[in-house]
């Protein structure tokens, strides 16, 4: 006979198995997925797991299917045969609210300096997904915007018109919108591309910081591989398919790098990471 208190300890001890097994479950899953764009294979059979919480940067020359991965997570593209599933959905039926838990930085455009924004109604639109079209923010979306431009240390420049910025509290500005959504998930585009190297240095370290203080599960698309494999969990290497995915140390190697990149690969030493030259130019 099962007592109150059995029952009890019993449904605790079933809730402690269900959290455990969702920390364990990947959060974005492809499976032998292949994805066309404009009537071309973009993505060929990738078979890969994101875990929740992982830092991932994903790798790769131009063309070779980096923003197509992360359209494919957003379900704005769908595969042709294989699956994506993300928060265990198919990406062609993400619902409002599942993609109200997905951030989204896309690539970097240029700010009409002369666009009537302030910094905080630029975050203010982050809101929207959670908001609905024709609805008027609320108080707590407004305590909620001053929350993600704290997060991004820009709390003093609310009401800064954005083309007054520069371009690198521009690119802080944007990060802060992605976070307004309060998403488990956060896709980046080449946040850094465009901007100077010490701003660089300093968007990765928010990024890093807010990783470790949001516990978001982050995909971080660059081109720049020292910068991201100084801070990434694992890499992912593509060009069309899947070449390597794994730790950095693992990934960085001269034998998948040449596939990838060609034969003109330079590796050295630096802190336990390879440093990688490909051509004529830092990757």
């Amino acid at each position: 006979m099962t007592t109150p208190g059995d029952a009890k300890q019993q449904s605790s001890v079933t809730l402690d198995a269900r959290q455990r097994l969702s920390a364990t479950l990947d959060v974005i899953r492809f499976e032998h997925a292949t994805i066309l764009y404009r009537d071309r294979i973009a993505l060929d059979n990738v078979t890969l797991g994101v875990r929740p919480g992982e830092f991932i940067g994903v790798i790769g020359p131009n063309g070779s299917g980096k923003t197509t991965f992360l359209k494919a997570i957003l379900g704005l593209v769908s595969p042709v045969s294989g699956s994506v599933r993300v928060f265990d959905c198919a990406c062609d039926r993400l619902r409002c609210e599942h993609r109200a838990r997905i951030g989204y930085l896309p690539q970097k455009d240029l700010v009409d300096p002369h666009f009537p924004i302030t910094a905080a109604e630029a975050v203010l639109m982050g809101r929207y997904s959670t908001i609905g079209l024709f609805r008027y923010p609320h108080k707590a979306d407004h305590a909620i915007v001053r929350e993600a431009l704290a997060a991004v240390d820009l709390l003093s420049e609310a009401r800064t018109p954005l083309g007054e910025l520069s371009g690198g509290q521009q690119q802080r500005v944007m990060i802060a919108r992605a976070l307004a959504q309060r998403p488990e998930v956060l896709l980046l585009d080449e946040p850094t591309t465009g901007i100077d190297a010490p701003t660089q240095h300093a968007i990765m370290d928010l990024i890093t910081r807010l990783h470790r203080d949001l516990r978001l599960t982050i995909l971080f698309v660059t081109h720049d591989i020292n910068l991201i494999s100084q801070v990434a969990d694992r890499l992912v290497l593509l060009k069309t398919r899947l070449f390597a995915a794994g730790p950095p140390a693992q990934v960085l190697t001269r034998d998948t790098l040449a596939q990838v990149y060609g034969k003109d690969v330079v590796l050295a030493d630096h802190d336990k990471t390879p440093y990688v030259i490909v051509g004529d130019h830092h990757a």
